[in-house]
């Protein structure tokens, strides 16, 4: 059996630490990006004339029944024929962006649905502005009842952004390949991976956690 050999692993130590800030950057602004369809698309969905309804849904039906691979390929490889050409993170945050987008709007749209309706109709009978009823009423136990699933979401988008590598994007997995290239210590380099991915999500549930507690008042115990 091959002896473990982690050594000549840290002479790459400055690509690993820019390929974790290139995956944790393409990780926050997909999110941001997403979140911003995701509010903009649960709004339109509920209350948008049908066109744009229609259009929603299939977005969301496009982009939950095709693989991201495929997608993010069609953003890098076909689409510079048109005319719209992106370097690879563009590519990819576009790519993941729109893929965490069509799942956070029927996350939002879910949180804001399971409001009772009889609620927004009591603070309008109290004489509260639409706005006072959404911040008042309906965001706060909305957002309680969607913080868990946008965070997982906020997870699998954080380790999905391993698949920018095929588009050679200089995220974590990328320059996982670059560093097997020249040391040729692939259990080595992928364990390390591993674990680095590891170690990003368990730190993510964890301050996600804490701030569940902090801003809901969660108990200890969940």
């Amino acid at each position: 059996m091959p002896q473990l050999n982690f050594r000549p692993i840290w002479r790459y130590e400055a690509q690993l630490y820019e390929g974790v800030l290139t995956t944790l950057l393409l990780t926050f602004v997909a999110a941001i990006a997403g979140l911003v369809i995701g509010i903009a698309g649960a709004v339109l969905l509920r209350g948008g004339p049908k066109p744009v309804r229609y259009a929603i849904r299939t977005y969301i039906e496009v982009i939950r029944n095709t693989p991201v691979l495929l997608q993010i390929f069609i953003i890098f490889f076909v689409l510079p024929g048109l005319g719209l050409k992106f370097s690879p993170i563009q590519a990819a945050i576009v790519a993941l962006s729109a893929y965490f987008g069509a799942y956070a709007i029927e996350i939002i749209r879910s949180g804001l649905d399971s409001i009772p309706r009889s609620q927004v109709e009591a603070g309008l009978c109290l004489g509260l502005t639409r706005w006072q009823v959404l911040s008042r009423i309906v965001l706060p136990p909305a957002l309680r009842n969607i913080y868990p699933s946008v965070t997982a979401q906020f997870v699998l988008l954080l380790l999905g952004t391993s698949i920018a590598s095929q588009v050679s994007a200089d995220e974590l997995f990328h320059v996982a390949g670059f560093i097997d290239s020249r040391t040729y210590r692939s259990f080595e380099v992928y364990t390390l991976i591993c674990a680095i991915y590891f170690a990003l999500v368990i730190l993510f549930k964890i301050a996600f956690a804490v701030i569940g507690r902090m801003v809901f008042r969660w108990p200890m115990h969940r």
